[in-house]
């Protein structure tokens, strides 16, 4: 026989190799930016836009934004298991980013208010038309981000050969750099639009914009990761440990169920009980899982609290004075503080505070790290609570549904005496008509003795011309964030160089005065309890699962984020406290006592070595295999001892 030895290729070269790392990661890399650039992006001019554009009030915009951020943690459980078990994780990216591409289409043409304006007065006059298709929209959305969110960097780690781990850890590192960089970007970029004024027949701010950008984004990282489809080394699917999981601790539910009977003996665990179908080592490494899961029972809370940055922190921000000088910072921009803070914090968590507090002799585990997360981020919420006690001091007072508000115009030219019991617009009070415009809104031609409707002005500098006939007046005006104003044109009014001074202003709400700046502590704080919570957390779950469980936490992980935002939407829509800050206060106290409670949890948690339990159970599956060899042969021992026997008795049979 001749033995030939083949050097096979390694099945993961499809490409050439840059720098020493596969040609596809780049495509990879990109594809990450620009998708979590779409994502962030939309997400930051969401609730604004569900107030604004769809004229929902806080409560609906809050509810319905975090049900969206709830379904984007739920769909990654099932993009996992339809790319393990079904299409392999090329073809569940493709097809799923195909939907999500889809969906920011849809949410982009739901913000033409012109679609259905057929009076082109700015407003559409079909808004379940634009309902409708942003909620199939965030739909498509929320199934193509979280179904591709477990397979993405999984995908590209899958390019890597055996001996490159350092590029591997490498490309993991700049891939989430992508992500922050990304969500950065994003976060001021859009808004941005958003404050812009687009439109055909009238212009009003730009959701469409805001939307649209995120879209063409997404449409980019569908091409290039496709454009890249002949470099990847595809894996075959094989399965889904989460799948086997849920088997095992089902048929083990059952199985005790069927032996409820104090006949039958107790067992240790009741995992134990699906012993009869499933290897030892399986249920071992589910109870240490199991272990983990039971501590994240109470985290959903915090996630609570943390989501609501982008909901119940921007709707804050609307009543805030966003000018930093010349710099003028939008509602949605706040947001950036979160990922700045992130690149900031972590490299300082890791590199100072953790070793000093090593230093100094105190033992600060991960669990306890993540109840002081959890602890900042109860406080950012009473920071985000004092911020709105100084803002309900400046705003105005609006009549209940009982009640209606009166404002009387004295255009006469002597002092009237008024005793009663217990926006922006014009007033004309001349005897001719006056044409008013702006470059932005043209208020339209005011008859004598009338006023002109309420119209939105961007905030700074706006410049308006009054023309009646040949004759004009230029009257210019610095608004500031969500002033509502009445100008008055009095009789004796002449048009002229100093025709402005003749125009009254009357200030019907005062612009806002509690500065933006304000909610800095608590993004902060809130930033400062993620870095220590969410970071540490998944650490620690690593740390404590098996090899093969580790999908299997970070579906519990996403899945408590999930629940969190669940938790938002019910408070928001039973608790409907009057005033802001006493919610805030309520969040904060139910953060303060899940705290209390994980710390008892974590003060009674012992932590394990996975692999050392997994070696346990190696060294005693081969030392029963080693058990069963030894009895196989001494069986085929007194095999042959016997058929030897039987053969010398016929021998001797045949002689005789």
């Amino acid at each position: 026989y001749i033995h030939f030895c083949i050097d096979k290729e390694d099945p993961k070269k499809r490409g050439k190799d840059v720098c020493g790392y596969p040609l596809s990661i780049f495509f990879i890399v990109v594809n990450e930016f620009c998708e979590r650039f779409s994502y962030y992006g939309m997400r930051a001019v969401l609730v604004l836009y569900f107030k604004y554009f769809l004229q929902w009030d806080e409560d609906l915009a809050t509810s319905i934004y975090h049900t969206f951020v709830a379904l984007c943690y739920l769909t990654p459980i099932l993009g996992a298991i339809v790319a393990d078990s079904w299409l392999g994780k090329f073809k569940t990216i493709v097809y799923l980013s195909i939907v999500y591409t889809i969906g920011q289409v849809a949410m982009a043409v739901s913000a033409v208010h012109d679609i259905t304006d057929s009076n082109r007065d700015g407003t559409p006059d079909n808004m379940t038309f634009h309902v409708a298709l942003s909620m199939v929209g965030l739909f498509l959305i929320a199934l193509g981000t979280g179904g591709i969110k477990p397979c993405v960097a999984a995908f590209g780690g899958d390019q890597f050969s055996e001996h490159q781990d350092k590029q591997r850890r490498t490309f993991f590192s700049v891939f989430y750099l992508c992500i922050n960089g990304g969500s950065l970007l994003s976060t001021i970029i859009t808004p941005i639009l958003r404050g812009q004024e687009c439109g055909i027949y009238s212009q009003q701010k730009c959701y469409s914009l805001a939307f649209g950008v995120p879209a063409a984004l997404m449409v980019v990282a569908l091409v290039v990761f496709i454009v890249g489809s002949g470099m990847y080394y595809k894996a075959e699917p094989e399965g889904n440990i989460m799948l086997d999981v849920c088997k095992c601790i089902g048929f083990a539910i059952n199985n005790r169920y069927r032996h409820r009977s104090n006949q039958y003996p107790r067992r240790q665990h009741w995992m134990d009980w699906a012993e009869e179908k499933y290897d030892k080592l399986l249920i071992a490494q589910i109870k240490m899982v199991l272990k983990v899961l039971f501590l994240y029972i109470p985290l959903p809370m915090f996630w609570t609290l943390f989501d609501q940055k982008g909901s119940r922190w921007t709707l804050q921000a609307t009543t805030m004075n966003g000018y930093f000088g010349k710099l003028v910072i939008q509602p949605d921009q706040m947001q950036i503080f979160n990922p700045i803070l992130i690149l900031t914090l972590v490299p300082i968590m890791d590199s100072v505070i953790y070793p000093l507090i090593k230093k100094c002799g105190f033992n600060f585990t991960p669990l306890k790290r993540m109840t002081v997360g959890m602890f900042l981020a109860a406080m950012a919420f009473v920071c985000a609570a004092l911020v709105q006690v100084e803002i309900d001091k400046t705003l105005p007072v609006f009549p209940s549904a009982s009640q209606s508000q009166l404002k009387l115009l004295n255009m006469g030219s002597s002092a009237v005496t008024v005793n009663l019991p217990g926006n922006e617009s014009f007033v004309n009070g001349m005897n001719m008509p006056v044409n008013v415009t702006t470059s932005a809104v043209d208020l339209g031609l005011i008859e004598p003795f009338y006023y002109s409707t309420y119209s939105t002005i961007k905030n700074g500098e706006t410049k308006f011309s009054l023309l009646s006939g040949s004759q004009s007046c230029e009257y210019i005006k610095d608004f500031g964030f969500g002033g509502s104003y009445t100008f008055f044109i009095p009789s004796t009014f002449v048009f002229g160089p100093d025709c402005q001074d003749s125009i009254t202003v009357v200030e019907d709400i005062e612009p806002n005065s509690v500065h933006m700046a304000l909610q800095i502590p608590q993004y902060f704080f809130i930033t400062a309890g993620e870095v220590m919570f969410s970071v540490t957390g998944l650490e620690f779950s690593y740390s404590q699962a098996p090899s093969n469980m580790k999908a299997v936490l970070q579906a519990g992980w996403l899945f408590t984020v999930a629940i969190g935002n669940f938790i938002v939407l019910i408070v928001a829509e039973i608790a409907k406290l009057p005033n802001k800050w006493a919610e805030y206060v309520l969040f904060a106290s139910l953060l303060v006592l899940v705290c209390i409670i994980f710390s008892t949890m974590a003060y009674f948690y012992t932590y394990i070595d996975p692999s050392e339990i997994e070696d346990q159970f190696s060294k005693k599956v081969d030392e029963d295999e080693d058990d069963k060899d030894k009895r196989e042969k001494a069986e085929i021992k007194m095999v042959r001892r016997d058929s030897a026997e039987s053969y010398d008795d016929s021998y001797k049979q045949s002689n005789m």
